[in-house]
């Protein structure tokens, strides 16, 4: 068990260090890409999307190959790969370099569902919740003082917070290189079964599994929710309620550290005391009506209380849905259906910003906001009229 426990605190170490450098560049990538490359808000949409298409792309991928490599070797080489990719961004004077950036970023960055499985391989069922609320704590605290040394670091150039995520990539490299163990044993690779590097029939063989489609639909449609926000969110403050590049940063920080409050210290109690349909219902709750009131927060304290209502809601959802399709997912397939999972929820990042960005520019800013807050209304009836009488016999089943 402290073994265990020992491997669950270094990848939480590595994704919070690689997180870092995601989120310096958050509140600053919109703005530099209007104020230094001239980019419409419709263009940004096309710059946040390309980054989620190559992990649509890749997650399923790398997941694959972890179940027969070991989740450590793909954990080394997405890390490289995210390093080069923002110092790609420190030299970008162009659209089509920035969007080189986010390709080469965006396959490194298609490791999460790798970590996951990491995490499978180190968790019981019955603690899993909280394992993947790790996951969870590591892109709050990620959130919480990326941006925030993004907004500062900006004062300084953006040449200089391209190679300061990178930097931080190059640091969690270096991390697990030396102390990250690997979590897969040598009888959970033998019960692996085979696959093709790019071979649809994964894709196939998880969605024809009921149990685990509906989980990966519900969080889809929540993270497109959110994806309709990305880029999107850093505009509005910058140009309806006049925030700059620090005070956003701050605001992204702000969400961060309630998201890791709920997702490190709260979750793992609510998921004993509630059912896991109860827990969606509290999260989409919270989630709907942030995203609803964001154009509407009238001041900075306003935006404050309303992201934090917002941020309750994706810290509940976030380690509660990723539970739920760790637990209906084979033993020796965590890899791939993680993996999958991480794939369309990529997608999903990927329509958010396309249309979030085309909304906020044609059809007015509260467009991308709203929108989402419809989706996550549909979850939310989904959850006390379906998944009420449906769950309880999935999670027997799983």
């Amino acid at each position: 068990m402290n073994g265990k426990k020992s491997s669950l605190s270094l990848i939480f170490i590595v994704v919070f260090v690689d997180l870092l450098g995601f989120g310096i560049l958050i509140p600053i990538l919109p703005t530099f890409a209007v104020k230094a490359l001239h980019i419409p808000e419709s263009a940004i949409g096309i710059v946040l999307a390309v980054y989620s298409l190559v992990q649509f792309i890749f997650n399923p991928v790398f997941g694959s190959l972890s179940d027969k490599y070991g989740r450590r070797n793909i954990i080394l080489i997405t890390l490289l790969l995210n390093a080069s990719g923002y110092i790609i961004f420190a030299f970008t004077h162009s659209f089509l370099m920035l969007l080189l950036s986010r390709v080469v970023a965006g396959i490194g960055g298609s490791s999460i569902g790798v970590a996951q499985a990491y995490i499978a391989d180190s968790t019981t069922k019955e603690n899993r919740s909280k394992g993947m609320g790790l996951i969870g704590v590591a892109f709050g605290l990620g959130f919480v003082f990326g941006p925030i040394m993004g907004g500062l670091l900006s004062h300084f150039g953006y040449m200089i917070t391209g190679f300061a995520a990178a930097g931080f990539s190059f640091l969690a490299f270096s991390f697990s290189f030396f102390l990250l163990p690997e979590s897969l044993t040598e009888e959970k690779k033998k019960l692996v079964v085979r696959r093709k590097m790019f071979d649809a029939a994964s894709f196939k063989k998880v969605l024809s599994n009921p149990l685990i489609s509906v989980v990966i639909l519900l969080f889809f449609i929540v993270t497109f929710s959110v994806a309709n926000i990305y880029g999107t969110f850093a505009l509005l403050g910058h140009s309806k309620y006049g925030f700059t590049d620090m005070q956003n940063g701050m605001i992204f920080g702000i969400i961060g550290i309630v998201g890791a409050i709920v997702q490190g210290g709260l979750i793992g109690r609510l998921a004993k005391k509630y059912s896991d349909q109860k827990l969606i219902s509290f999260g989409t709750f919270f989630l709907m009506i942030g995203l609803a009131l964001i154009p509407y927060g009238i001041n900075w304290t306003g935006v404050i209380i309303i992201t934090a209502v917002m941020s309750i809601g994706t810290g509940i959802l976030q380690p509660t849905l990723l539970s739920l399709v760790s637990k209906v997912a084979p033993e020796n397939e965590q890899g791939m259906v993680l993996g999958v999972n991480q794939s369309f929820s990529a997608f999903a990042r990927m329509l958010g910003p396309l249309w979030g960005g085309f909304s906020y520019q044609y059809l007015g800013y509260q467009i991308p906001f709203l929108t989402g807050s419809f989706f996550v209304l549909l979850v939310f009836l989904f959850s006390i009229f379906y998944l009420h009488n449906h769950l309880s016999p999935l999670e027997q089943k799983a």
